[in-house]
């Protein structure tokens, strides 16, 4: 699903984000990624959707080598790749159902099946009553549960969630999990990136720490590590 093989990445401004990072991950795998803030959390999980390219190294996504694909491939990279962001970044003119609905109408999806889908989806969040809203109707849990009804509408088959219950309270946040592995449930890849010790302590799945742009702990059903 995903190796990465002697990665660096440095920024223009010299400061040099991951220093040689060699990681595999299966298919169908529930990850945490951990660590202090600026350790490279963020920039290893945006190498994975070619938001931002390695500086050096090889990089497969479902077998696909990124570290070398022209822009104008990027799109179709993206198209088995849902994310989740903990800003949500939902279109404020839009209804729920409309903010869904786009990530099909890009792929040019026939208007029945659009709808079908995207009620699928908005049922699997327990938002099917929302459709009609817009976000800012919205709780932040509710917001939150309709980018992950949008970042999976389009089955793909891995999920990449940046701090998704950063900005949630506890009891939103648990369920935001529950809706998580209920996905990875059906055998998509889920990679999280979190600063939740209660989170990773308690659903244990696999945990990848970095630290000062290394992998400096690798462990299936591992803890959080980190006093915060």
């Amino acid at each position: 699903m995903i190796q990465m093989q002697g990665v660096y990445k440095t920024y223009p401004n010299g400061v040099t984000a991951l220093n040689g990072i060699d990681i595999a991950i299966e298919p169908g795998e529930f990850v945490y990624v951990v660590g202090p803030s600026g350790a490279g959390k963020s920039t290893f999980i945006k190498l994975i959707f070619r938001e931002v390219l390695a500086s050096k190294g090889l990089i497969k996504v479902n077998s696909k080598d990124i570290s070398k694909m022209k822009r104008k491939h990027i799109p179709y990279l993206r198209r088995d790749i849902g994310v989740v962001y903990q800003d949500f970044k939902l279109l404020p003119k839009l209804t729920v159902y409309e903010n869904i609905a786009f990530a099909l109408e890009v792929l040019e999806e026939s208007p029945r099946g659009i709808r079908k889908r995207v009620m699928e989806v908005l049922d699997l969040v327990g938002l099917k009553n929302k459709a009609r809203f817009i976000p800012d109707e919205l709780s932040g849990g509710e917001q939150q549960r309709i980018s992950i009804a949008r970042a999976i509408v389009n089955y793909p088959k891995l999920v990449i969630a940046d701090e998704p219950t950063g900005n949630l309270d506890p009891e939103t946040s648990w369920e935001i999990m529950k809706i998580l592995e209920e996905i990875n449930a059906t055998g998509t890849t889920i990679i999280m990136a979190t600063h939740s010790k209660e989170i990773v302590n308690t659903i244990k799945k696999r945990v990848i720490a970095i630290e000062d742009g290394l992998v400096v702990r690798d462990q299936h059903r591992g803890e959080y590590g980190y006093e915060i």
